[in-house]
């Protein structure tokens, strides 16, 4: 029955690409050579016929492979088979039988009820209760001394102080006892104390400095992420990011803490609309809190901003801003394809035509000719969506 579905699959997926090929033109026919912007425009029809989305990462993993081997999930074969025109998966196949195959009427709920929810059973079992008890503390008995009557005289004397000297070793003999028993807890924990303290000294001892980052020219914190690469001599780099959250408070945007004993601080600060800048500093313990200046990186900017906005102009700002020999990289989170590359007029293209995707769109990085003052690298992607319904 596997192999019949796997067979049925590569039907719909034909059926798939005749739909899509009625109303477009990609840069090939066949489905399984589809990338990048193919996969972009065809990812939009099929929002606007079967009110769905299937994810890139989906895409590579069932069309690029010809013939598949294995089946999608349910809800997957249900939207392409809307796409195609038919009411489901069960009723593709229906409509496609192959010779002396017969599908039950029981099939249909069955694959609802396996795409719907996927139960993993796990038996729980608890653990048998000893048969033996623990065995009950033997209780201390106490000696019972005799008393012995003693004569008079000198003998009475000398008894007495042999029972004074053996009532001080009585009472000395616990403590000695109580020393020698939890010595080397105590001498375990000073030893562990001494550890830790050495281990945490910059911590417990260092000054906390604070660094706000803000835009030169609009004397604003930056809201964009920024990478910090700390410098130390004979020391490889050590790299923060911050601004990397959703959801930041205003007192920790832009904001570099770092604890420190040194009298000195190299950083390296990058930021994909700001100059990358190498940052030196006095550390001095009376003034902890600092703000730096970022350069914009006006043309990062304007690139970002024709890319995601003012649809009317766009076309021709991003032309007159992009070298004719510009390199530009598209970037996929998938273990496919890794990077593809795009034309200037192929990335205008792209970013100007109104689509969904567009509101992932992230810029990576970007680089200026010196001489020619336009942008002569574009590196970009486009954030992916799982499957919405």
């Amino acid at each position: 029955m596997a192999d019949l579905d796997l067979l049925h699959f590569e039907q719909l997926k034909a059926e798939v690409q005749t739909e899509y090929l009625k109303n477009h033109h990609p840069s090939y026919d066949e489905i399984s050579k589809w990338k990048g912007i193919d996969i972009i425009y065809f990812q939009e029809d099929l929002r606007k016929k079967a009110k769905g989305n299937i994810s890139e990462k989906s895409f590579y993993t069932y069309f690029k492979t010809v013939p598949s081997s294995k089946l999608p999930r349910i809800d997957m074969l249900n939207l392409l088979a809307i796409y195609a025109g038919y009411q489901s998966w069960y009723d593709f196949k229906k409509n496609h039988l192959f010779a002396n195959e017969i599908i039950s009427e029981h099939e249909k709920p069955s694959e609802i009820i396996i795409a719907d929810e996927e139960k993993l059973e796990i038996s729980t079992e608890k653990p048998a209760e000893s048969a033996f008890s623990t065995p009950e503390k033997a209780i201390p008995t106490i000696e019972k001394t005799t008393t012995v009557e003693i004569q008079p005289s000198l003998e009475e004397t000398k008894t007495t102080v042999a029972t004074s000297t053996s009532s001080q070793r009585i009472f000395k003999n616990p403590l000695i006892n109580l020393i020698k028993q939890y010595f080397w807890l105590i001498s375990s924990v000073v030893l562990m104390t001494m550890v830790l303290i050495l281990v945490f000294w910059q911590r417990i001892f260092a000054t906390d400095y604070k660094f706000t980052f803000i835009d030169a020219d609009r004397n604003t914190k930056i809201k964009d992420i920024i990478e910090i690469r700390v410098l130390k001599e004979n020391e490889t780099p050590i790299r923060y990011i911050i601004n990397s959250g959703k959801d930041i408070e205003d007192d920790n945007l832009g904001v570099f803490r770092f604890p420190t004993q040194s009298k000195t601080l190299a950083m390296e600060v990058n930021s994909p609309f700001y100059r990358k800048d190498t940052i030196y500093r006095n550390l001095d313990p009376a003034r902890t809190n600092e703000t730096i200046e970022l350069e914009p990186d006006v043309y990062a900017q304007a690139l970002y901003y024709y890319s995601t906005n003012d649809i009317s102009k766009k076309r021709e700002e991003l032309d007159k801003i992009i070298s004719n020999n510009a390199l530009i990289y598209q970037v996929f989170d998938n273990e496919t394809y890794g990077v593809e590359t795009l034309d200037k007029q192929k990335y205008i293209g792209l970013v100007t035509t109104p689509t969904t995707s567009l509101k992932n769109f992230k810029m990576i990085e970007t680089k200026v000719s010196p001489e020619t003052k336009k942008i002569i690298l574009i590196k970009f992607k486009i954030q992916p969506d799982e499957i919405t319904k």
